[in-house]
Parts: structure tokens; sequence; C-alpha cells
């Protein structure tokens, strides 16, 4: 499935070389399409965006029920690492079958299962690797997070988090209260550096040492409120959030902090893990080894896997204390195991922080076309791109140069996107980031198409959303210097 073919025809457009398959496909495609809409709840989501019926798929490549073709740059919200149906993920999973392995086996131990455990634990920080544990948890992240959040209240006696604005930790009660939208929770809320938008209107190294004085006067300060926590979790790249990098500094900051008050720091690497971000796990950047790491996602190979790994001095629980019927997931350890080696033998980590340089590169030029554009961030191969109404001024916002964010030109450009081949999701805290989460194998070539195909969708949009403003310069932003918004060293 070649990435040079011509953009697929606008939905509902009949393919004329197929004839009448091309209509029966398309009608197939909306009847399922209105069934869905009958019958699945309320709460559905990728679906209302992207109204398309997955057939086959193939690396970046989607076929729709209607014959379409689409690069797909969501990679199911990061889980797919290699892409979709990749060789080695499908031999693993065969080969499990055709041994006649049990599938469901709880907790017990299998030789898949200590050939997952042994993979995982070989790509670890190694300050953590050496005195781990690991648990098996639900099939989703969220399990994962829910279980780590007991971990550490089970082992400090203590109940209150710290957690950070525009935190996403998943969609179960616990999981949500650490997350950016909870309320009424014993959740103290920190400040999470990010330069665009940045809480204190500086933005850089100013921006992020402010955060990080604040985090350490409200744990110090007697009369703050806060009593010392069971933990502090954070992603190193909010992705939900609005792909936000952290600063190498400031974690490590963060890092001394809990450190020097016995509080467990639990690292979110659900959608960061497994090369994602330019390093095995996104805490390599920084050299900050957590107490606690909660991953999902690529470490099942595409199927559903959630683990927390964890000091050993931190294993207080008791036999049962937690637990999960679905915990011992044969096949998807085996594919996770497949994921992890190809992801380390073929150096794909290097690959997604060489490539994700460029393709940053290249969007940050577009920016300098688009006004539209108010930012391009990201680390490795998790991209986001900040779209924002360059002709109006946000009265509250703590950076009067800053334009507000324009979600309705974010969806015109989804839209505009799904159009011509092309699947992003939008993010951040106006659902006004485009957000762009390649698999590890993609190639130069499909980055280009990925990028084309953006830049045409992104000018549609424009042109769709609004008129073009008359010629005048681009405001001049007072504040400190952005962190590098690639894929090397930040501040």
């Amino acid at each position: 499935m070649a990435v040079t073919e011509p953009a697929p025809a606008a939905p509902g457009a009949a393919r004329t070389d197929e004839g009448e398959r091309a209509t029966s496909g398309g009608s197939a495609h909306e009847g399922i399409l209105r069934r869905q809409s009958l019958r699945e709840s309320a709460a559905r989501t990728y679906a209302r965006s992207l109204p398309i019926v997955p057939v086959r798929a193939r690396g970046l490549t989607i076929e729709g029920a209607d014959g379409r073709r689409y690069l797909d740059c969501l990679s199911g919200a990061g889980t797919l690492a290699l892409g979709h149906n990749h060789p080695v993920v499908l031999e693993a999973i065969r080969k499990v079958l055709d041994s006649g392995a049990p599938l469901h086996v709880l907790d017990l131990a299998t030789p898949v299962k200590d050939a997952f455990t042994t993979e995982l634990f070989a790509t670890l920080p190694a300050g953590l690797a050496e005195n781990a544990r690991i648990q098996f948890c639900g099939p989703a992240g969220t399990d994962a997070v829910e279980a780590a959040l007991k971990l550490v209240r089970t082992a400090t006696g203590r109940s209150g988090l710290l957690s950070f604005a525009g935190a996403y930790h998943g969609m179960t009660a616990g999981a949500l209260d650490a997350s950016g939208g909870a309320t009424d929770v014993r959740v103290t809320r920190l400040p999470y550096p990010q330069n665009y938008r940045c809480p204190f209107g500086v933005g850089g190294d100013r921006g992020a040492e402010l955060a990080a004085r604040w985090t350490e006067n409200l744990l110090d300060d007697p009369k703050s409120g806060v009593t010392t926590p069971a933990a502090m979790i954070l992603e190193p790249v909010q992705g939900e959030g609005g792909v936000l990098p952290a600063p190498d500094d400031w974690m490590r900051r963060m890092r001394r902090v809990t450190a020097a008050r016995s509080i467990p720091l639990i690292a979110d690497e659900v959608q960061t893990g497994v090369g994602r971000t330019g390093a095995f796990w996104a805490v390599d950047h920084s050299g900050v080894v957590p107490d606690v790491m909660v991953l999902s996602k690529a470490i099942g190979g595409s199927l559903p896997l959630a683990v927390v790994v964890y000091r050993a001095e931190l294993d207080a629980w008791e036999p049962g204390a937690h637990a999960g019927t679905f915990r011992g997931n044969q096949l998807a350890m085996a594919a996770g195991a497949a994921t992890l080696a190809y992801v380390r033998e073929n150096r794909l980590a290097d690959r997604a922080a060489t490539l994700g340089a460029r393709m940053l590169g290249r969007l940050q030029g577009l920016a300098a076309a688009h006004p539209a554009i108010g930012d391009v961030r990201g680390r490795g191969l998790m991209i986001g791109v900040e779209l924002v109404d360059p002709t109006a001024e946000d009265p509250l916002s703590a950076d009067p140069h800053t334009p507000p964010a324009d979600p309705a030109l974010a969806a015109a450009v989804q839209r505009q996107c799904l159009d011509r081949g092309l699947i992003v999701e939008l993010g951040g805290r106006h659902s006004a980031v485009v957000r762009l989460l390649p698999p590890l194998t993609l190639t130069d070539e499909q980055a280009e198409a990925v990028l084309d195909r953006f830049a045409d969708a992104l000018a549609a949009a424009e042109r769709s959303h609004r008129p073009a403003p008359p010629d005048r310069p681009r405001p001049v932003r007072q504040r400190a210097a952005h962190h590098r918004n690639d894929t090397g060293p930040s501040h």
C-alpha cells in the first residue's frame, strides 16, 4: 500500500474503477455506521470525528469498508508502536495459538509471561530494573494507574496525591481524580511547565523554575493545607494535555523534591513508552529513575496489557490485595515481548528521535506561513500543532501576546485531513491541538506524505473557516525563549 498514490476521493464518492463493488462497499460502510450510532453509547469518541469502518490494515495504512485508504497517525492512541499487523507481532501471536498453550491463566507463571517480563526488565531504567517488582493489572492503562495509587497508599499509609494541571491518567474513578478535569477530590494540583501558555506568563527556564518553586513551597509551608502525600504522579510528556514535553531539568528537580521528602514518584508512561519520544522510556531523556512506572498501550504489541513496575521496597501488598481476571493475557504478552524486542534491536527510539526532529522542523517552517499555527511542539514521534485565532485576543490570558486557541479550526483541519486520507487526533486544553502519533516504523516517504496532506488540509480549512486576515506582522511574544521543541535534550 504505497503512500505515493493519489489521495482518496472525498467520503461518499464512488470509486469508478470498481463499479458496483464500490457502491456495495459504500452501502455496507454506511449501514455499519448507522447501526453503530443506534446501538453504541453516547460516550463513543473517535467514531464521531472519524466516521470510517476499517476492514484491513498494515503498517501506517488502513483500508475502510468503502475501499478508501488512510494514513493512520493516531496509531490506536499511541498503542501501535510498529503500526498495524506488523509481521513480528502476527508471528508471535500465531506461535502461541499453534502451540496449544492456554490463553487464560490468571496470574500463573508461564513461559510466555517469563519471556515478556525478561524483555521488559531489559529495557527499564537500570536503577529500577535491578530492584523491581511487577504487577499485572486489568487490560487498560487506567487499571494500572489505579493499581499504582493503591500501591503507594498501602506502602506509605498516606492518602493524598500530587498531580498536575493538564494531566490525563485514564477514565476510572481514581485515575480521573488525578487528571486535569477532576473536582472535589484529595488531589493537590500543581503547575506543569509549558512555554506557549505558561501559567506564569514567562515560559522557558524561568517558567519551569517558578513551577518547581511553587511545588516546593506548597510541600514545605506548614500552612499550605497540603500534608505529605502518598505520591506524585506525572507524565514526562503530557499527551491529552496538548503534547507538552516536560523540561529535563524540571523532571530532575521533581525527582529531588520527592526523594528528599520520601514521596514516591510515579511516572505515567502509558503513551510515552516504548520509543515513542525518541528514548525507550521518556524518563530516560532526563535520567530520572522513578519509584513506580505505569505501562500499557504499546507494551502489548496492539493487544490489551497493562502493568505497574515499582521498587521492591514498596511491595507491601498482602496476597490478593490487587487482582484482575484478565491479567494473564498470553497473546498480549507474546505480542508485547516481540514488540519490545523489535524496538530495542532495531533502535527505533533513535529513529523516532531523528525523524521526529525532521517533522517538527518542517511543521515549524509551515507555521511561518500560517499565522493560525500558534505553536509546534513535541518529542520524537509524539507531535502537536496548536491552532489559534491570530486575529483575536484573550483578555483572560496570562500572556496577552498569545492568541486564543481555535478548536473550531482544529476540528475543520481534522475533517479536511480525513477527506485527504489522513487520520489525526485532537487534544489539548481546548481540543485545539492536532496530534500526530505515527508508528515508529514510519518511513521518510511516508512522513513526507503525512506532512503534505496535513499542509493541504490546513490551507483548505483556513479558507473555509474564515477569510484571510489583512496583511500585518505577527505579534512578537515578549517572553523567555522556548525550550527546544525537538527530540534533543530540553532545558
